[in-house]
């Protein structure tokens, strides 16, 4: 049996019983604290910290007498972010110190930020810490905890997404609770993106239940596009990079010309994703986002959702841009006539569906928006 002090957001009950597989009342937990500590936030992430800090003590759960299996389920959970456990003191509520394990991030793993709270956590960050720990705890011994770590920042995003997608409005048609049945649900494959398989049936148009029906769907985080236009030039900007699941794909043209496109991290609204790319990928600042559409590209196998724009902005003064290097990206960018956009598009040489998109709906408001704005 194993003592563990727990002070980060393994504090919120939900996510330990969602870790540890039981309901908190199975297990033997006290209120305690770790003198000569503080715990922080971590800079720009959904989780805490904790560091030395003198005349201070750091709040937390002390959970006694772990079962091998709840050790087991705590190092897969927390060792692959390159913590460690080690042998501290600590001070039940009302009781002697008590020597425990803690475990601590590794010396300048993570950039400090302000003192931790967990209710502020808690309702910013609770929801999507569940669903993707959910995600992360279905391959407790088919991956290793350092395989786990790599795949939380993607298993956050596809949480963001589809606490996002719940949030939408409800089918008037549809009673999801009754016309849809889940018989099983199984998580294949997590990494980069993930892939989920279902045994399902779904209410037919004449009213029936359709036979049980086997469907995966290949899991990622939304995303949103935006084609840079300036009106005053009535000039686009293009990027093109290399599509590796293109190539993969037998594609014999895998550089691909595109709308400037990225993933949406968790707590960032779609029209910030949007400029935040434009800098990166085109180095230029969009003064204006011009709302295209929300759309699935491919709902039959794809769970991502598209947040598509024009951006509004002033194409000569780019400076930067090529993509982010520690994500792979190698970008080059290529500026158009509005006219040769649509006659690439005419003659089906875009391979790119959003840029496609975007590109009509831009001649559809072509008019409008040089009014607006020339």
């Amino acid at each position: 049996m194993t003592d563990i002090f727990v002070y980060g957001t393994l504090r919120y009950l939900p996510l330990l019983e969602l870790v540890l597989g039981k309901p908190s009342a199975a297990l033997d937990i006290q209120p305690a604290r770790l003198p000569g500590h503080q715990v922080y936030a971590v800079a720009g992430e959904p989780f805490p910290m904790i560091e030395p800090c003198a005349g201070q003590e750091a709040e937390g759960l002390l959970l006694r007498r772990l079962a091998p299996e709840d050790t087991g389920a705590l190092n897969f959970y927390e060792g692959g972010f390159d913590y460690t456990l080690k042998p501290v003191e600590v001070l039940p509520e009302g009781g002697s110190p008590v020597p425990v394990e803690v475990y601590f991030p590794e010396p300048g793993l993570w950039a400090r930020g302000n003192v931790w709270d967990l209710d502020a956590w808690a309702a910013e960050w609770g929801a999507m810490t569940l669903r993707a720990a959910e995600d992360i705890m279905a391959y407790q011994g088919r991956i290793t905890p350092q395989q786990a770590a790599r795949a939380m920042p993607s298993a956050r995003r596809r949480a963001a997404s589809w606490l996002a997608a719940q949030a939408g409005p409800e089918d008037p048609a549809h009673d999801l609770s009754e016309d849809v049945i889940v018989h099983a649900h199984r998580r294949s494959h997590i990494g980069f993106f993930a892939c989920e398989e279902m045994d399902l049936q779904f209410r037919r148009n004449d009213g029936s239940m359709s036979p049980v029906l086997n469907r995966e769907a290949f899991m990622n985080g939304d995303a949103a596009v935006v084609l840079p236009y300036d009106p005053v030039r009535d000039e686009v900007l293009l990027v093109e990079q290399f599509r590796a699941a293109a190539y993969i794909g037998g594609e014999t043209r895998p550089w691909m010309l595109e709308a400037v496109a990225g993933l949406i991290d968790p707590g960032e609204q779609p029209e910030d994703t949007a400029r935040r790319e434009s800098l990166e990928e085109a180095g230029l600042t969009v003064e204006d986002l011009e709302l295209v559409g929300e759309i699935y590209p491919s709902s039959g196998c794809l769970t991502q959702k598209l947040h598509v724009y024009v951006g509004i902005c002033d194409i000569s003064k780019r400076q930067g841009g090529g993509g982010v290097a520690h994500e792979g990206e190698d970008i080059r960018s290529e500026v158009l006539p509005f006219d040769v956009l649509m006659e690439r598009i005419d003659a089906r040489a875009c391979q790119d569906m959003p840029l496609v998109t975007a590109g009509l709906w831009l001649a559809r408001h072509h008019g409008r928006l040089r009014a607006e704005y020339a």
